[in-house]
């Protein structure tokens, strides 16, 4: 069953305007099936909050039709808003004590911008530690996506991200390196992942901490991986979710701040994201930026509506793939009273019973 629109957020009127089948909650109630309860900890600054809601809701909506979803979405109070970001999150979000209290059979967690190298020091980092302490012992499984898989690789397992000599920025080609693994049972062997990030967590890294890779670029590096039980934890280092145009807006962005003076080199391209012709486009358009500047001229229009009519997706049908095993162990593994972490009699250290057999 589709995603319940058990409050008034807008992304969920949003993504009924995109064909999303997404039904009311009054509706929801009177339905005899098994609803799942999914934490969505968006971590996103004010400009990324609501795209990054759309995004996973979409995901989860597209990815399983078994139960009725219901996303409690939560952030940290301790991150920067604008007046304007504060008041969506008091009018839409719940509070991490709320959360406590009713339970979760899932979470998922999403990235975060930084402001320095040392993510200890950021003013996320221990309330951070507190959610994904709470969820280990408390949820089912927790997701992690990017910036927060290096945040729980570095205070859950010692493995401190490094620095790449530039940014991993477009759309990779990934094999899966475990085919036989419950959360890639049914996915394509070869398949792409977007990847927008600075630092990296290797393979050895991974590994290092006891946890088992399965899915990796030789371009890009390690996107999935998940802790020893095969289940718990789950770390992402792309972006499955991404929109189709998310990296087109990356891309604005930074030409945008090369034209306000806010970087000093014109952006590169991502990888394997634009066609020979977009490619093209933009590059008539970078002659445009570069002679506006000098001569202290407004920055023309950025091209965006010639653009997107020729940008392909290549990734959402195995992240719907992904996310569908995910959602569907989560469902097979939960008591379905919330708020209980397992069914009686399973193994907490091994909820699938696929290790150590």
């Amino acid at each position: 069953m589709p995603l319940v629109a058990h409050n008034q957020l807008p992304a969920f009127n949003d993504l009924k305007l995109e064909g999303e089948t997404v039904i009311p909650g009054e509706l929801a109630i009177h339905q005899d099936i098994r609803e799942l309860h999914i934490g969505l900890l968006n971590l996103m600054p004010d400009a990324a909050l609501t795209a990054t809601e759309r995004q996973f809701l979409r995901l989860i909506n597209d990815s399983n039709q078994i139960a009725q979803f219901y996303v409690h979405l939560f952030t940290l109070p301790e991150l920067p808003r604008s007046p304007e970001g504060l008041a969506h999150v008091q009018a839409f979000y719940e509070t991490f004590e709320q959360i406590q209290a009713s339970g979760l059979d899932a979470l998922i967690v999403t990235g975060a911008n930084v402001t320095q190298p040392d993510l200890s020091k950021e003013a996320f980092w221990n309330p951070l530690v507190e959610v994904v302490d709470w969820a280990y012992k408390n949820v089912t499984s927790t997701l992690f996506s990017c910036l927060t898989t290096h945040a729980t690789m570095q205070f859950r397992f010692g493995q401190t991200r490094r620095r790449l000599p530039e940014k991993r920025w477009g759309v990779f080609p990934h094999r899966l390196i475990e085919r036989h693994h419950p959360l890639v049972v049914g996915v394509n062997t070869r398949f792409d992942v977007p990847h927008s990030r600075f630092n990296d967590i290797s393979r050895e890294q991974f590994e290092a901490a006891g946890l088992h890779v399965l899915v990796e670029s030789d371009e890009a590096g390690v996107h999935l991986a998940v802790s020893q039980d095969g289940f718990r934890l789950v770390f992402f280092q792309g972006h499955p979710e991404y929109d189709t145009i998310s990296l087109l807006k990356e891309y604005k962005r930074e030409v945008m701040l090369y034209g306000s003076g806010g970087r000093e080199d014109y952006p590169p391209f991502p990888e394997n994201y634009f066609s020979p012709l977009s490619q093209a486009i933009l590059d008539e358009y970078a002659e445009l930026v570069m002679a506006a500047k000098r001569e202290n001229a407004p920055i023309p229009r950025f091209p965006e509506d010639l653009i997107v009519p020729k940008l392909d997706n290549t990734w959402h049908d195995t992240a719907e793939a992904i996310l569908n095993n995910w959602v569907g162990k989560v469902y097979q593994t939960t008591n379905q009273d919330r708020g209980k972490t397992f069914m009686d009699g399973v193994n907490p250290d091994d909820p699938l019973g696929i290790y150590g057999k």
